[in-house]
């Protein structure tokens, strides 16, 4: 196999290949040509690499393909086997991100260094935001991209030119080796008991006590809370429990229901008190109700809408933010409630894996990468109570002598 280079302009070469075989028409050595631009050692070691792939048998025939039409390409063919709102996430990422940074080049000549150099304006270079004021007048630049947005820019291409090794568009993925954005943590936010006895006080009248009561009681996700039915709940003396089956989805089709996040059911045991605030919630919503003339039953919505129709995922965080605006607690999210729940468990001395269980995580790991802050509080309670214990011991020791 050989190669060799024929300079069309300065930095512009042609890679020729002679690919050993004969054309059967003319008789002469086929070739493959390969555009480059760069430096004449840049142009032989690409030569170098061609050659390389051929003789392996890893050549990909290059196309003009670009990455926006592959991008597209490759969304149709996840769609079937995604989430819809998954499948929403990746189109918006892949229209409004990754095709304005790198869209127009082809696939065959995409290279890591071409991705790094995307990536690193997107996140130094003011963005141009194309909406106008309503005087017509521009609006002012947007601020660079956060490095957490541009890490899941990374995370969808690389799944993206994956699928294109697989296809054997690519020989390898150029996104594997770029450098991933630095993402710091966010700080977590939580109530601690105080406050959380501060806010059930205060929003006890609105409509949104039930759901931040399951929330922070119980340790349930926004989806779940809206799934949740009466037929999932048992208010007994004896049992006093639920169970989580499904989460609810607000995708741009509307409202889905799915399984958990962990992709498998759970029971949460509930607390006497949170037993007593459900049947009085359930009395209020079959009065309700029926004056409207809907008879409620086992498969009502326990959070629902007056007329007993499911509520809407981000109709109850709307709602959040405005009746938490009219108290001066913290501004959190409403997931954040879990959160608190959580801290609330681990710090009165809950074991993290029974913890793990009731918030429905997949597994104790990630429990404790999530609330390793309220690890060091336990730990010290932890030694102070080996060290009473074991002060007894030797004090007793010693008056037996």
């Amino acid at each position: 196999m050989k190669g060799h280079l024929r300079e069309r302009s300065p930095g512009r070469w042609a890679i020729i290949l002679d690919v050993g075989e004969r054309d059967p028409k003319t008789g002469k050595k086929k070739r493959k040509w390969h555009s480059f631009s760069g430096g004449k050692r840049e142009a032989q070691n690409e030569c170098s690499r061609l050659i390389s792939e051929i003789t392996k048998g890893q050549y990909v025939e290059p196309t003009k393909q670009t990455v926006a039409q592959f991008l597209e390409e490759w969304l149709l063919f996840i769609k079937p086997s995604v989430a819809p709102k998954t499948h929403e996430r990746y189109t918006e990422i892949c229209r409004k991100g990754l095709t304005p940074l790198i869209g127009d080049v082809v696939l065959s000549k995409l290279r890591t260094d071409r991705i790094d150099a995307a990536f690193t304006t997107a996140l130094t270079a003011p963005r141009v935001d194309h909406r106008k004021k309503k005087d017509g007048a521009p609006s002012k630049p947007l601020a660079p991209l956060s490095p957490r947005t541009v890490h899941h820019y990374r995370r969808v291409l690389v799944k993206a030119l994956g699928q294109a090794v697989t296809w054997e568009r690519l020989t390898r993925n150029p996104a594997t080796a770029t450098t991933p954005p630095k993402v710091e943590r966010k700080k977590m936010l939580a109530y601690d008991v105080v406050q959380t006895a501060s806010m059930l006080d205060a929003l006890r009248p609105t409509r949104m006590f039930i759901p931040i009561l399951l929330a922070v009681t119980c340790g349930l996700r926004r989806g779940e809370i809206l799934a949740l039915r009466w037929r999932h709940l048992d208010l007994g003396d004896n049992s006093r429990q639920m169970s989580i089956q499904e989460s609810a989805e607000q995708t741009n089709d509307g409202v889905r229901y799915k399984e958990p996040k962990s992709g498998r059911a759970r029971t949460v045991a509930l607390s006497a008190s949170t037993v007593a605030e459900l049947k009085a919630h359930r009395a209020r919503q079959a009065e309700e109700q029926l004056r409207l003339g809907i008879r409620p039953d086992a498969d009502s919505f326990v959070v629902a809408q007056v007329d007993g129709q499911p509520l809407q995922p981000r109709s109850l965080t709307h709602e959040w933010v405005r009746v938490l605006g009219k108290t001066s607690l913290p501004r959190i999210r409403f997931h954040d409630l879990r959160h608190s729940h959580a801290s609330h468990l681990l710090s009165a001395g809950v074991h993290p894996k029974i913890a793990s269980e009731r918030l429905g995580h997949s597994g104790i790991g990630i429990t404790l990468d999530l609330y390793s802050h309220v690890m060091p509080g336990m730990q010290a309670d932890a030694a102070e109570q080996v060290d009473v214990a074991l002060q007894a011991a030797i004090s007793s020791q010693r008056k037996a002598e």
